[in-house]
């Protein structure tokens, strides 16, 4: 059965962190998405994939959840990616900036672009209020009322040709730390998700049985 007809309104967050060469950090961020509170499973929250590449020292933790709770799980990913990745000392050959580098949120069943950007820019103001020294940039449906693309936003900041950016003013947050970097979150439209089914965490994977089930 679809998720529309069963009535669930889905969206999906490609999260990029940066580590890849240490697997129980990426294993941590991917199961901080998953835990409530109380420390069991989330019964609405699913880890899809994990992909991360070594020399890039980059991974996408794809969490799809409903549109709810998804706000909530990728902060809880993002609190921890921050305390474990330390961008003063992060090496890779991707020009990333950010411990959380993009948080790009997808609709899949039941809701559109304008609440995708909604739910990135309430996660923007959370992330600014939960980690020192977090900045964070917006575009799409989160950038208001410019809806600047990620690649207008990447141009501006010199995203490919620099890495000192304390003089870089954030939509949000304070000037960017050095430990912590920039991050930068929207929606992203549909069609254009690409999921590879490839994970770390095969326990973890499309929690919840039938009630989060996706395609």
């Amino acid at each position: 059965m679809s998720s529309s007809r069963l009535g669930l309104r889905l969206a999906v967050c490609l999260l990029n962190i940066s580590e890849a060469r240490r697997k129980y950090i990426v294993e941590n961020v991917a199961k901080a998405a998953l835990l409530e509170k109380n420390g069991q499973k989330h019964p609405e929250v699913s880890v899809l994939s994990i992909f991360s590449d070594q020399e890039y020292n980059r991974s996408v933790i794809t969490i799809a959840a409903s549109v709810a709770e998804l706000g909530n799980s990728i902060l809880a990913a993002c609190l921890e990616a921050f305390q474990s990745i330390d961008m003063e000392v992060q090496e890779g050959i991707h020009p990333c900036l950010g411990a959380v580098d993009l948080i790009p949120i997808y609709p899949l069943s039941g809701i559109g672009v304008e609440e995708c950007g909604a739910v990135a820019r309430s996660l923007a103001e959370n992330l600014v209020q939960g980690v020192p020294g977090c900045s964070v940039f917006l575009f799409g449906e989160a950038d208001l009322p410019e809806k600047r693309t990620l690649v207008q936003r990447r141009k501006q900041l010199g995203w490919f040709t620099r890495r000192d950016f304390s003089a870089l003013k954030p939509d949000l947050g304070v000037a960017p730390a050095r430990r912590c970097g920039l991050t930068e979150t929207s929606e992203n439209g549909p069609g254009t998700c690409l999921i590879s089914i490839q994970t770390m965490l095969p326990e973890y994977v499309a929690l919840g049985g039938s009630k989060s089930l996706l395609f």
